[in-house]
């Protein structure tokens, strides 16, 4: 005789499976899911497209750097318009170059275009996270309406049955009720951190992108100022303009003959 025969006990029923927990949770836990795979594509294209190297591609800055260092003001504008150098700093600085081409003021009002522009392209960076914050905030919510509508189901199988009811009668109702509620935290927590790891990641990457728009600023005004024709308020300019005529003073030597 066999020592398993001794005294075993009988084997205890197989439990659920990790599908037939998520077929728990129903439509709704359906929906969660699905909002996950959403959620994981959405990492996937910020991480593609938001690198310092999709910001400020180095040769779209040497190329832009050169242009501006000569005086090609046009042609850096052109550079930042092609549809191939599409990228952070080409945005901002074409749109500055626009600007500053059509204002009165020319290239001296270049650096608060810059500024503004730069505002516009950051907060376009962050409307690129507002889907995975929008799943961070929905997920939690839509678990919390997969566990009151279990709950609800529940209460109406206990009223529609006479008497006590079985918990068998009870489990899929309020197994929809938690399964939901897990689901929905299980993609929410992650989300969440992943929806401010890129705002702080946008955030440093930015802010290094800014020292790249700062440098060329700098190669712009400096050929704004020693270039030809582009005189300084003040500047020669203004020395040649003639002088003042003097009036001769009554009563001196110049009127009325010689002096007395």
């Amino acid at each position: 005789m066999s020592l398993l025969s001794l005294g075993a006990a009988p084997a205890a029923p197989a439990g659920k499976s990790l599908l037939d927990h998520l077929a728990s949770g129903g439509p709704i836990g359906f929906v969660i899911i699905l909002l996950s795979f959403v959620g994981v594509v959405l990492v996937i294209m910020h991480l593609v497209s938001v690198r310092e190297g999709r910001l400020a591609p180095p040769h779209v800055i040497d190329e832009l750097a050169r242009r501006l260092q000569g005086g090609d003001i046009k042609g850096a504008t052109e550079v930042c318009q092609h549809p191939d150098n599409d990228s952070f700093v080409t945005r901002v600085f074409a749109a500055a170059l626009i600007r500053c081409r059509r204002s009165p003021f020319g290239l001296l009002e270049l650096r608060t275009a810059l500024e503004e522009a730069g505002q516009q392209q950051v907060s376009r960076l962050y409307r690129s996270t507002d889907g995975i914050g929008l799943i961070a905030s929905v997920a939690p919510m839509l678990g919390l309406l997969g566990t009151v509508v279990g709950m609800v189901g529940a209460f109406d199988t206990i009223s529609m049955t006479e008497g006590f009811a079985r918990p068998d009668q009870l489990a899929g109702d309020i197994s929809q009720a938690l399964i939901t509620t897990v689901l929905g935290l299980i993609v929410a927590i992650p989300a969440t951190a992943v929806f401010t790891f890129f705002r702080n990641r946008i955030d440093a990457m930015t802010s290094g992108v800014g020292d790249v728009i700062e440098d060329l600023a700098a190669l712009v005004e400096n050929q704004n100022q020693s270039g030809p024709g582009q005189q300084r308020p003040g500047g020669a300019g203004a020395a040649r303009r003639p002088a003042p005529q003097q009036q001769p003073q009554a009563g001196g030597p110049g009127v009325g003959g010689r002096a007395q």
